[in-house]
């Protein structure tokens, strides 16, 4: 019998395994990880722990980044519009946007001609209206080129969606929300910020929070702990039996009564390990 047995361990990636920041706002390449995580992590799963990753980031642009971090289990990518096996190399669960959300999308970019927007599939492809400084960044920090498309129409762009992101500055981006809303949008979808220039919309119930307590049902696991730094991070930590922030979160993130523990570049990942290693002692 192992300390952890029963036990799933849920981790944000950016910002929380590993700082990037840093090189999406163009100060310096990422840093590799806190190698005191890999030690973590490697312990937690010896004592029959269960440890997965839970990104905001398409597959595609996870992949190559999920190969070196070691789990045992699926991981929820695109924001928790899906759970994949990259073990067995399929999807177990999907919720993509429905197509008809391309037309309500569209109508959103013609209002804000100033936001860019970013459309995610299944497969790498990503595409993107109105391309920015910031979908270059976001490029270079995932290592996936863009296709720019000028029409949100069927012939243009590759259905179904797996989400879409909104990119612009925080009050572009509080118009676009309150857009929705004023239309009896908002409750057909989530709509939530994963960083101060992107507002994520999935699929209803395609979050990080419904997605992990799916998760903790298919690998058969009594107990969930999750740790994250952004607003995307909330459902998640908010389904959380133990809930963990790195020191850099969100004020939002802070004050939600998650763990406070060191900042991401420190190792937060295993301070995390560390306490629920106490408490089981």
């Amino acid at each position: 019998m192992g300390k952890f047995d029963g036990m799933l361990l849920v981790s944000d990636y950016d910002n929380t395994l590993r700082y990037t920041e840093g090189a999406l706002r163009g100060s310096g390449e990422v840093p590799p990880v806190n190698p005191r995580n890999w030690e973590a992590i490697r312990h937690w799963m010896a004592e029959g722990g269960v440890f997965a990753m839970a990104t905001g980031r398409a597959l595609a642009a996870f992949r190559r980044q999920a190969e070196e971090i070691p789990t045992n289990a699926p991981c929820i990518v695109d924001n928790g519009g899906a759970i994949y096996d990259l073990a067995a190399e399929k999807y177990l669960v999907k919720r993509f946007l429905a197509d008809s959300s391309l037309e309500r999308i569209a109508l959103v970019m013609d209002a804000f001609p100033e936001v860019s927007l970013e459309l995610y599939h299944e497969g790498p492809l990503v595409q993107v209206m109105h391309p920015s400084e910031w979908n270059e960044k976001h490029a270079l920090l995932t290592g996936l080129d863009f296709q720019a498309v000028d029409r949100l129409e069927a012939g243009s762009v590759a259905l179904p969606l797996a989400k879409a992101l909104f990119v612009a500055d925080r009050e572009a981006l509080d118009r676009v929300l309150a857009f929705m809303g004023e239309r009896g949008w908002s409750g057909d979808y989530e709509l939530i910020y994963s960083g101060d220039h992107l507002l994520e919309m999935t699929a209803k119930g395609a979050n990080k929070g419904d997605m992990a307590l799916r998760l903790k049902e298919m690998c058969g696991c009594t107990t969930l702990c999750c740790i994250g730094d952004h607003a995307n991070d909330l459902p998640m930590l908010q389904a959380a039996d133990r809930a963990f922030a790195p020191a850099n979160a969100v004020p939002q993130v802070l004050a939600s009564g998650a763990e406070v523990v060191c900042h991401c570049a420190d190792g937060a990942l295993a301070d995390a390990i560390a306490i629920l290693a106490r408490e089981r002692e």
